[in-house]
């Protein structure tokens, strides 16, 4: 793995070198996109809006509109927005994760000690697990400023971003069921089918099939099979109304499946 960032983290009076990698790898299928007259590679280019010519990668700066001008933006100028931010991961506080919803959860990340941070980092770590605690922090990668909390995973420490209040969107705007409408009869009768369903998480039990299944007919193609239309499958917009009934049937379901 290639690191994607430089710098320490901070933990009162002890500063930790440390090394940023990604910690996720998309299970995605590489599709191209082609041209469907000659199947031709489409490619995306760079192009001057005022001359029309091409672009190349490292002739390309920043810069931000005001009014009918562009300021240029220069590496030094987003360090001197905050030096500190972009080099160092400092822990403002420590919380419970439970106090964390996870809608504000985004991206993983790997830390790595560099050198001579083995034992502070082993300690924060340690101290982590052991403490049930997450520790909050914001820190500047890629030119954006982000909130990120440290947790312990197996032996290493992850960073992990979490989405500043102000991006979650209100749910006000949507139409929603009333909080406390569903009788304590139905609430009860849910209750005893989740209890049912509860097994221990297991993360390994769960794959991409559809990437899988995906590939397979990615394979059938090329030697020259035929896909099938598969059956037309409907979305039902509506069940019956009696929810104690499909309830019942629910946990009886289950009772058979498990007898």
């Amino acid at each position: 793995m290639r690191s994607i960032w430089t710098g320490s983290i901070s933990f009162g009076l002890i500063n930790i070198p440390v090394k940023l990698f990604s910690a996720v790898q998309e299970s995605n299928l590489d599709l191209d996109m082609l041209d469907s007259k000659d199947h031709s590679n489409i490619t995306f280019k760079r192009f001057n809006e005022s001359t029309g010519k091409e672009v190349a990668y490292g002739n390309i700066i920043k810069g931000y509109k005001i009014e009918d001008k562009y300021v240029i933006l220069e590496e030094e100028d987003f360090q001197a927005a905050d030096a500190v931010k972009t080099k160092t991961i400092d822990i403002q506080s420590f919380v419970s994760e439970k106090e964390i919803d996870s809608i504000y959860y985004e991206q993983p990340y790997f830390l790595e000690p560099d050198k001579g941070a083995m034992k502070a980092y082993g300690l924060l770590r340690d101290a982590l697990a052991s403490s049930g605690k997450v520790g909050v922090t914001s820190f500047v990668l890629r030119n954006k400023e982000g909130l990120a909390i440290l947790k312990p995973y197996k032996n290493v420490i992850v960073l992990n971003r979490i989405r500043f209040e102000q991006e979650i969107r209100d749910p006000s705007e949507l139409k929603l069921p009333p909080v406390a409408k569903t009788s304590a009869k139905e609430i009860n009768m849910a209750e005893k089918l989740i209890d049912q369903l509860t097994e221990k998480f297991d993360i390994s039990s769960f794959k991409d099939e559809y990437t899988a299944k995906l590939l397979d007919i990615i394979k059938k193609k090329a030697k020259g099979k035929v896909t099938k239309k598969p059956a037309e499958f409907k979305v039902v917009h509506k069940q019956s109304d009696n929810l104690m009934e499909m309830l019942k049937a629910s946990l009886d379901t289950k009772k058979k499946k498990s007898s």
